[in-house]
């Protein structure tokens, strides 16, 4: 007689103790039922959603037949005539009300050996974890070198809060679906994955505007998004993380989202959904009447450019000349994301602040010869920008900005010595340098916030807005 076996549990994550089990009880011969609690019975322990959970199921190959179900254990025995439950070792120990009842029908519980046993919660949260602390070294040599100190940096900190920000410019959102990793497929060389959790990010711009709030700013954004879901997705997350949105909808395109899928901790596949055209004049004239409405409440205006459209040069010339013309002393900072060999940091003129990386500001000026020190200082002239933070990865950043008449350099060291992602780090360092500047620090005080706000951000997977809070517990270790 063929078994009817079963397997009943939450399935938060489809976790290598999972697929042990799985198998385990398949090869006992006969057909596997597996039951996944509902959202409903599992209430606060139900992590991920019931459709999710079961999905993931229905693609394992040892599962026959799946389903969600709100019933006892006894009703589910009889429902599909089952003769043997089987469950974890860890449960061999412990009170097990499917004992009885199997037995009235002659059938067995039995516990699988040899699993691995972890929670499905750690799996998610140990790739999106914190920031270890441990990792991150102060230099203080630099701080001696510019003669300033924690208090001060703390002081800078705490006028954050009566800054108004203004954000324009691409917004994404990211997507990182995390796999687990099944074997290459028999048909052709291609790796074969079950996704099991997905968790979304805001990315591009409005994650500029998410970290400028985070870090006690007042934030106003503007943008382009598609009419479509994702557009939907953004909006929540902004009003989330208390930025006051202004989304300008083009129909032609849809919201930016990139897609990564990824198995032990590293990435397999990035899928992008986005169209790179420039906006439309009408739009372009929409942003620009928006944004004069609102100057009277703008202290700092971002340009935070990923090169995807929203921010064509006529409307960036209209914006700087409209900004110098009637509020001059708003502070303007700039960073324009190069991907392949499109972008141009240079289109951003008469700027307080420009954050190019060592390849983006090479890049503009096309230039692979000269030092650093030199590149540095040629995109601030060739911009007519007061100063540039020029991002080096993990040698640090190199500070290059006018003083009167004189020039002044200085390299600050990447303060964390175990990054995780480094997505975000360059906004994060973007935003700190800038609301610092802003509230009346000098660029070398500005220049260590932002490099501290970086390295806190890639100490963890994901680009979620930083907070003042956890600068200032680096600042009190």
């Amino acid at each position: 007689m063929s078994n009817n076996i079963l397997v009943t549990g939450r399935f938060n994550i489809l976790h290598l103790g999972h697929i042990r089990l799985l198998k385990f009880a398949k090869e006992l011969g006969g057909k596997l039922f597996v039951g996944v609690e509902s959202d409903i019975k599992a209430g606060s322990h139900a992590y991920v959603h019931e459709k999710l959970r079961i999905e993931s199921l229905k693609s394992n190959n040892w599962v026959d037949e799946c389903f969600i179900y709100n019933q006892s254990i006894d009703e589910i025995i009889h429902k599909y005539d089952i003769n043997i439950v089987v469950k974890g070792k860890e449960h061999e120990n412990k009170f097990n009300e499917e004992l009885e009842i199997i037995k009235k029908k002659n059938g067995k519980l039995i516990f699988s050996s040899g699993e691995s046993v972890f929670s499905s919660v750690d799996l998610i949260t140990k790739e999106f974890s914190e920031i270890d602390s441990n990792t991150i070294k102060i230099p203080f040599d630099y701080l001696e070198r510019h003669n300033f100190t924690f208090e001060k940096l703390h002081n800078i900190l705490s006028n954050f809060s009566r800054v108004k920000v203004c954000v324009i410019g691409d917004l994404i959102m990211d997507e990182y679906i995390t796999c687990q990793a099944l074997g290459m497929s028999q048909e052709d060389p291609t790796i074969v994955v079950t996704p099991i959790h997905n968790t979304t990010f805001i990315g591009g711009a409005g994650i500029v505007a998410a970290h400028a709030s985070g870090l006690g700013a007042e934030v106003e954004f503007i943008t382009i998004v598609g009419n479509d879901s994702v557009k939907d997705q953004a909006l929540n997350k902004l009003k989330e993380y208390n930025v006051k949105s202004n989304l300008f909808i083009d129909e032609s395109r849809p919201t930016t989202l990139k897609q990564r899928f990824r198995s032990k901790g590293k990435t397999l596949l990035r899928v992008s959904h986005l169209h790179q055209g420039p906006i439309s004049k009408e739009l372009q004239k929409e942003i620009l009447n928006t944004l004069a409405s609102k100057l009277d409440n703008i202290d700092l205006f971002v340009f935070s450019d990923f090169n995807y459209g929203c921010l064509p040069q006529d409307l960036v010339d209209e914006i700087v000349k409209l900004i110098k013309l009637k509020k001059p002393e708003i502070m303007l900072v700039a960073d324009s994301q190069s991907s392949s060999q499109i972008g141009d940091i240079l289109r951003f003129q008469d700027t307080d602040l420009l954050t190019p990386t060592e390849r983006e500001a090479r890049l503009a000026l096309r230039n692979t010869e000269d030092g650093l020190v030199v590149v540095a200082q040629m995109i601030c002239e060739r911009a007519n920008s007061k100063a540039a933070l020029v991002k080096l990865g993990e040698e640090g950043v190199l500070l290059r900005f006018r003083d009167g008449s004189d020039w002044k350099t200085d390299q600050i060291p990447a303060l964390n010595s175990a990054p995780q992602d480094v997505a975000g780090a360059g906004d994060c360092m973007l935003v700190a340098s800038s609301l610092a500047l802003t509230v009346g620090a000098n660029m070398w005080e500005a220049g260590l916030l932002g490099s501290l706000a970086a390295a806190i951000q890639v100490g963890r997977v994901g680009n979620t807005p930083i907070t003042q809070d956890e600068i200032l517990h680096e600042l009190s270790e």
